[in-house]
C-alpha cells in the first residue's frame, strides 16, 4: 500500500491554473514596442525640460552685454526713483498725521499738486534744465509728421514741458501741413527756424535727438539743418488755454464703484 506524498506545511499552496495564466499575462514583456515607448518617454521628458529652461531664460540670454548693462542701469534708476518717491510720500503722511501741522502740510501738498498738474496741462510757466533745438528748413521739407515724431521722441526722453515757437505742446496738440509750405501747431502757423524748448534731463533729451535713424537724421534727410544745445536752465512760458469738454464728464468715485 503506497502512502501519499509528504508536503511541507510551510510552503504556499499551489495557485490555481487560472491565476497562473493571469500572472503570466500581466508580467511585463521586453518587446521592441515596450523598449521604443520607453525611449520616446525619455526623449519627451528631456524635450519638455529643455523647453522650460529656454522659456525661462530666453529674455536675457539673447541680449548683448551692453544691453544687459543698460537694462541693469534702468532697473537701478527706477528703484532709486521709486525709493525717493516712497520717502517723500511717507514724509507727507507723517506731516499730515501730526495734528496742527497737518493742515499746513495738506495745503502745501495740494499747492504742489496743483503746480504739477498745471505744468502737465500747460496752464503755468515752467523752468528747469533742458535743451533748445533749432530747425532751419529752407526747402520746406519738414512735415507735420516729422515734428510730431520729434515731440514723441522728446516725451520718450522724459521731457516734462515742451514749447514750439509760441505754442505750448500738451496732450491735445496736433500738427498740420500748410498748403503753401510749413507746418501749423493746433491751427497756429509756426515760423522758421522752428525753435523747440524742452525741460528735462538735458543729456538724455539731447541723446534722444541723436539716436541713429532718429530726429536728427530725419531732419537732414529732407534738406533741413538742426542744432541742439544743452542748457542748465530753460524757460517754457507759452500757455495753453484749457477748453471746456463738450462731451466728456467726470465720474464720481461712488458711481465708479457701483458700476
Amino acid at each position: 500500500m503506497s502512502l501519499p506524498p509528504m508536503t511541507d506545511p510551510t510552503s504556499p499552496a499551489p495557485a490555481p491554473s487560472g491565476w497562473r495564466t493571469l500572472l503570466r499575462m500581466s508580467r511585463p514583456r521586453a518587446t521592441k514596442a515596450n523598449a521604443l515607448a520607453g525611449i520616446l518617454a525619455l526623449l519627451l521628458g528631456f524635450a519638455i525640460a529643455t523647453q522650460v529652461h529656454q522659456t525661462q531664460s530666453q529674455g536675457l540670454e539673447s541680449l548683448r552685454e551692453d544691453e544687459l548693462v543698460r537694462l541693469l542701469d534702468d532697473v537701478q534708476t527706477d528703484n532709486s526713483r521709486l525709493a525717493d518717491e516712497i520717502r517723500t510720500l511717507e514724509a507727507q503722511r507723517d506731516q499730515l498725521a501730526n495734528g496742527a501741522a497737518g493742515s499746513s502740510a495738506a495745503r502745501a501738498a495740494a499747492e504742489q499738486r496743483v503746480d504739477s498738474l498745471g505744468i502737465l496741462a500747460g496752464t503755468v510757466r515752467a523752468k528747469g534744465p533742458g535743451i533748445t533745438m533749432r530747425i532751419s528748413d529752407p526747402k520746406d521739407g519738414v512735415t507735420s509728421a516729422l515734428l510730431l515724431d520729434t515731440v514723441e521722441e522728446l516725451r520718450d526722453g522724459g521731457a516734462e514741458a515742451i514749447q514750439i515757437d509760441d505754442v505750448r505742446v500738451v496732450a491735445s496738440t496736433y500738427f498740420t501741413d500748410l498748403d503753401d509750405g510749413g507746418v501749423s501747431a493746433s491751427d497756429t502757423p509756426l515760423t522758421q527756424p522752428y525753435v523747440i524748448t524742452a525741460i528735462g534731463d538735458a543729456s538724455t533729451l539731447a541723446a534722444a535727438m541723436a539716436i541713429p535713424g532718429g530726429v536728427t537724421e530725419s531732419v537732414k534727410r529732407v534738406g533741413a539743418s538742426i542744432s541742439v544745445s544743452e542748457e542748465q536752465s530753460v524757460t517754457v512760458d507759452a500757455l495753453h488755454t484749457v477748453k471746456q469738454p463738450q462731451y466728456a464728464r467726470p465720474v464720481s468715485p461712488a458711481t465708479s464703484a457701483a458700476s
